[in-house]
């Protein structure tokens, strides 16, 4: 039970999610870092608030609507989201535009009995397992 539980921890999809997550946690924070930290303060200076954005409020009858702390967590979402845009999804769709498909040059023929594709030379269907005459 313990080595079924190694290998599928050290299978390469499982270890490239958890590093992903890392790093994308990790990228966030810094995101949500430097909204809260370097542009809201800025965007409050800019009109003339003494806080920051993030602290901005409504106040609805008796209510407070916190929209300031809402822009901030949106516009944190609107950073990952471009992020991910331009440096992920584009370069891999570049990739894939670019790859070229290479056809086989197999000398491939159909097996009699379960109509698979098998090698010219062989003697038997290796999914019916069909005993075929070799063609040269």
């Amino acid at each position: 039970m313990a080595r079924g539980f190694a290998a599928f921890l050290f299978r390469g999809n499982v270890v490239d999610l958890a590093v992903a997550v890392v790093i994308g946690a990790a990228a966030g924070s810094v995101i949500t870092a430097f909204v809260k930290d370097i542009f809201a303060p800025t965007m409050g200076a800019i009109f003339g608030r003494h806080e920051s954005v993030a602290h901005a409020k409504w106040s609805l009858r008796g209510n407070e609507l916190q929209y300031g702390d809402f822009l901030s967590n949106l516009l944190s979402f609107l950073i990952v989201a471009i992020v991910v845009y331009f440096l992920v999804i584009v370069p891999v769709q570049k990739l894939a535009a670019n790859e070229k498909l290479v056809p086989l040059d197999r000398d491939d023929r159909k097996c009699p009995e379960c109509l698979s594709d098998i090698p010219r030379k062989a003697r038997r269907c290796a999914f019916c397992t069909t005993a075929v005459d070799p063609l040269a």
